[in-house]
């Protein structure tokens, strides 16, 4: 199977599963996705930090159960807590590009 025809049925599977590109049941199950992958790299970045999700919590304020709740995707994250978490938090810095 070519490439076109292997991103074809990706396509279709998504289109068949969450909706087609731009109807409000795509655009919710792409943004659950995107909160999940901020998630993981909050968690990845915490975990090459040497920092458990206490320490985390304690540096900037917050709670560990919401820690929890980020990094495995079950919470919205305002744009300041993300740079609180990241910038202040684990020292990283955030860009952000607007395609």
């Amino acid at each position: 199977m070519n490439v076109l025809n292997r991103s074809n049925k990706i396509q279709g599977y998504f289109e068949s599963r969450h909706g087609k590109i731009g109807t409000k049941k795509r655009t919710d199950f792409e943004i659950k996705a995107k909160s999940f992958a901020i998630g993981e790299i909050i968690k990845e970045e915490r975990r090459l930090a040497n920092m458990t999700q206490d320490e985390l919590a304690v540096k900037t304020g917050t709670k560990k159960s919401f820690i929890s709740r980020i990094e495995n995707g079950h919470s919205d994250i305002q744009l300041s807590t993300l740079f609180k978490l990241l910038e202040l938090g684990l020292g990283r810095k955030i860009s952000l590009t607007i395609e």
